[in-house]
C-alpha cells in the first residue's frame, strides 16, 4: 500500500472539524540509519548534524537503539527527537549486545532501506548516499563501509589491533564471500528483503552483525564495499575489549554447529575445562605442596573450579544476563547447589556403567556429559534464569 491509498482509506475516519489532518499524512522514510549506543552522549549532536548535512532532503530517519547507558545516552536522544521527528530512540532494558541492538533497530523500522552505523563517529557518514544510491540501482543487496576496499583505510589502530582485525578476517572466511574484502565492517547498508529473508537465523550473537547477516542469508548476497579512512573516536570509550573476541569465536562457533549444539553450552563447556585445569592447579597447591589433607585439598580444590566457573560464566556466557552485587552472591549459591547435585550424576553414572562392564573410558566420559548436561541446564534455569525475569 502507497502513502496515497494510505491517506485515501484514513479520510473518511477524520472529524469535519480538522480536515486538514489527513494532508499531514506523509510516506514514511525511505531509508532509517540504526545506531547503536552505550555511553556515547557526547556524540550524539554531533553525529545527528552530520547525517543532516550529508542526506539533506532525502526521506530518512536515525534511530538511536540505547542499552539502558546510565550516562543518559537516551535522555540526549529523545530531547533531539522533539525537535527532529527523524530522530527516535528505542531504550532497551535489561539486554545488551550491539548485534541484537542492530537486529531490533531494523524490525522497528518500516525503511525498506537500512544502514548500520556506529555513534562514535569513527564511521564515515558521508559515505550513506552513495551506499542507498547503489542499492536504489537494483543489482546489489547489500553495500559495505570498507576500510580494506581501495581507499579505504584503517587509521591510527596500532600493530596489535591490525593483527587482530586480519587474523578475526581469516577466521570468517568459513562463513562470507573470499572476495568481501572487509567482513569485521559495522557499518553497511542492506535492503529489507534481505533482513526478511535472514532474520529467523540470525544469531545476534556480539559485535559483529555483519559476519551474522552474510552466514544467515538463505541465497549468496550481491554486495558491493566502498573504501573509507576510519577515523579516530571524538569522546567516550572504546566497547573492544577481551570478551569481544570471544563474543566472535562464539559467533563462529553457532553458525558452524549451532544447529545441532546451542552455543551457550559450548561456552560453558569450555569455560568447565577451564575449571578442571583451576582445580588440578589448587589441588596440587594444597595437597602436594602445603601438605593439607587429601580430603580437605580436593574440598577446597572442588570450590575453587565452582567459583571460577560461575565468575567466567557469568562475564562472558551469560553476559547478556550478568550477575552483580546481591544477586551475585546468590547466584554463586545457586551455581555451587546445582554444580554439585551434577558432581553426585557424574558419579552415579560413570559407576553404574563401570559395574556394568563397559570400560573406564566411557563410563567417565558418560559421566562427565551427563554432569555437564546437568549443570548446564539447572544453572541456565535457576542462576542465570532468574535475571532474565
Amino acid at each position: 500500500m502507497n502513502a496515497a491509498e494510505h491517506q485515501r482509506l484514513l479520510v473518511p475516519y477524520f472529524d469535519q472539524a480538522i480536515p486538514a489532518a489527513a494532508a499531514r499524512l506523509r510516506a514514511g522514510p525511505e531509508l532509517c540509519i540504526i545506531v547503536p549506543t552505550f555511553n556515547e552522549r557526547e556524540n550524539i549532536a554531533d553525529l545527528i548534524g552530520r547525517l543532516v548535512l550529508c542526506l539533506g532532503e532525502r526521506s530518512w530517519e536515525v534511530l538511536f537503539v540505547d542499552d539502558d547507558s546510565p550516562d543518559g545516552t537516551a535522555e540526549v536522544v529523545r530531547e533531539h527527537a522533539a525537535a527532529d521527528s527523524r530522530v527516535r530512540c528505542l531504550k532497551r532494558i535489561r539486554r545488551r549486545g550491539l548485534s541484537s541492538a542492530c537486529v531490533e533497530g531494523m524490525l522497528a523500522t518500516t525503511a525498506p532501506y537500512l544502514a548500520v552505523m556506529d555513534a562514535d563517529l569513527q564511521h564515515d557518514e558521508r559515505l550513506l548516499p552513495q551506499m542507498l544510491d547503489a542499492l536504489k540501482q537494483g543489482d546489489t543487496d547489500i553495500v559495505v563501509g570498507s576500510r580494506y576496499a581501495p581507499g579505504g583505510d584503517i587509521g591510527d589502530w596500532d600493530a596489535r589491533r591490525a593483527r587482530m582485525s586480519r587474523l578475526a578476517v581469516r577466521l570468517s572466511r568459513v562463513l562470507v564471500p573470499a572476495d568481501l574484502k572487509d567482513p569485521m565492517s559495522g557499518f553497511f547498508m542492506l535492503r529489507r528483503s534481505v533482513l526478511d529473508g535472514s532474520v529467523r537465523k540470525l544469531s545476534a550473537i556480539g559485535f559483529k552483525i555483519l559476519t551474522d547477516v552474510f552466514a544467515s542469508s538463505p541465497q549468496p548476497l550481491r554486495f558491493k564495499e566502498l573504501g573509507y579512512k576510519f577515523r579516530v573516536r571524538r569522546a567516550g570509550e572504546s566497547k573492544l575489549d577481551s570478551a569481544t573476541a570471544w563474543d566472535y569465536a562464539m559467533l563462529l562457533l553457532d553458525k558452524l554447529i549451532g544447529r545441532w549444539i546451542p552455543v551457550r553450552f559450548l561456552a560453558f563447556s569450555i569455560v568447565g575445562a577451564v575449571g578442571v585445569a583451576v582445580h588440578f592447579s589448587v589441588l596440587t597447591i594444597l595437597y602436594q605442596m602445603l601438605h593439607y589433607g587429601f580430603v580437605i585439598a580436593q574440598a577446597a580444590a572442588t570450590l575453587c573450579a565452582m567459583t571460577f566457573n560461575y565468575t567466567i560464566n557469568n562475564v562472558l556466557t551469560y553476559r547478556d544476563r550478568r550477575l552483580i552485587g546481591a544477586k551475585w552472591l546468590r547466584g554463586w549459591a545457586s551455581f555451587v547447589l546445582a554444580c554439585s547435585v551434577g558432581g553426585f550424576a557424574n558419579l552415579g553414572v560413570a559407576s553404574t556403567l563401570f559395574g556394568l562392564g563397559r570400560g573406564w573410558f566411557l563410563a567417565a566420559i558418560s559421566g562427565i556429559l551427563v554432569g555437564a548436561v546437568w549443570n548446564y541446564a539447572v544453572t541456565m534455569l535457576l542462576t542465570w534464569g532468574r535475571s532474565r525475569k
